[in-house]
């Protein structure tokens, strides 16, 4: 029988006394202290302030729309029901805004951080992005991570002007790593957001020690987790990868999606109203380490799910990288990396000819982080028409 936790009657007269008394939550993100790297390119105003302008900017990126077909997990079924990317952004920012609200800070740029913070991730869910990886650090020494690449996406590639602080939340965002307290590290110019992106392509260590500057992105980077430990557990179950919610532990936070979303708001906002920081209970929190821990031996690491792309998905990036790294290298302008990439709408936001100059292996990187799950699939057989690899997807029908 599901559990649902609710905040102590104590905490509920408070909050809606605060309201009443129209209380404002002094560490709540202030609007106008935004900071852009072209200070003197725009002004917020009242119909369109300046995180509601950086919404925007994210839902019209060319790249936003190709979260329909990337993987969360489950890859290779075609199944309108199975979360994709681009509804995993949505269940992220409905529960950022949530507990967002509930401890009064500011909505928009959680909601901002949220949609945008997965726009550089690769095809194929996390296996893609450690193959992409691998493979670039092999070539340059250097390492990919998607919460970089959103960043790069979002401030580099297509150049619309986005805060710091929602910069700041996609890179800091890292969904692997849970702690109990997230106290927000100070962030005050892009001279010291640059050091520590680059130091994420450099040191191994760096992306893991990534912490927001502000509340709002503490809040976004735990509903992150959040949103996709009972998702996927709903998924998996849908598809068969396991058998029933009762595999997993039945502790504080629950086993089902509906149990782990209320129950995880509830605590943290009863523990995190009125401070600095975000916490939740010990008890909460080792339920929640648990469940993630589950969920990798359960879903992640099981074969149906692990198979595919060790057996297919792996070596397909290796081909297609290199076959893409020579087209680069040679800058062949008839080539599909030049005609679907380089000289296509998404990047063209920034000169080609500065672009050119880039190393070839990161013009790479940005276009097969760019990919969907069929596109990728499409351009291995266009490049390797006699390929023997493939990603077999199995049908409505197939699942019955």
């Amino acid at each position: 029988m599901a559990a649902y936790h609710g905040l102590s009657k104590e905490l509920q007269e408070r909050i809606r006394e605060d309201r009443r008394r129209h209380w404002v939550n002094p560490c709540a993100f202030v609007d106008e202290n935004a900071i852009r790297r072209r200070r003197d390119h725009e002004e917020a105003n009242l119909w369109r302030p300046a995180f509601v302008r950086d919404t925007e900017r994210i839902l019209h990126n060319p790249y936003y729309n190709r979260y329909s077909d990337k993987t969360q997990v489950l890859s290779a079924l075609q199944n309108d029901d199975i979360c994709r990317r681009a509804l995993h952004v949505q269940l992220v920012s409905r529960i950022a805004r949530n507990i967002g609200r509930g401890l009064g800070l500011n909505t928009d740029l959680i909601e901002a951080i949220s949609l945008g913070h997965d726009i550089g991730h690769t095809p194929f869910g996390h296996a893609g992005e450690s193959f992409l990886n691998e493979i670039y650090h092999r070539h340059t020494g250097r390492y990919f991570n998607h919460n970089v690449q959103s960043v790069r996406v979002l401030d580099r590639l297509v150049r619309w002007n986005i805060s710091l602080q929602v910069l700041d939340g996609i890179l800091c965002h890292n969904g692997e790593m849970e702690m109990q307290e997230y106290r927000p590290v100070s962030l005050t110019s892009f001279e010291e957001f640059d050091q520590r992106v680059e130091a994420c392509y450099t040191d191994p260590e760096a992306n893991k020690k990534q912490i927001p500057s502000t509340l709002e992105g503490c809040v976004m980077r735990i509903s992150d987790i959040i949103a996709y430990l009972g998702k996927d557990r709903q998924d998996a179950q849908k598809v068969g990868v396991i058998s029933g919610g009762e595999v997993f532990s039945a502790d504080r936070i629950g086993r089902n999606n509906a149990e782990i979303i209320n129950n995880m708001t509830v605590n943290i906002i009863e523990r995190s109203y009125g401070k600095d920081y975000i916490c939740m209970d010990a008890e909460y929190y080792g339920a929640f380490s648990l469940a993630k821990s589950e969920n990798y031996e359960k879903i992640y690491k099981n074969p149906q799910v692990d198979s595919l792309y060790e057996e297919n998905v792996r070596p397909m990036f290796e081909a297609v990288y290199e076959e893409l790294l020579d087209q680069a290298q040679r800058q062949d302008e008839d080539s599909i990396l030049y005609r679907h990439h380089m000289d296509y709408p998404p990047g063209n936001k920034r000169s080609l000819d500065e672009y050119r100059q880039e190393d070839p292996n990161q013009i790479v990187v940005d276009f097969i982080s760019s990919m969907t799950d069929d596109y990728f699939v499409a351009l291995y057989h266009e490049m390797f028409p006699h390929g023997k690899y493939d990603v077999r997807y199995k049908g409505y029908f197939d699942q019955e």
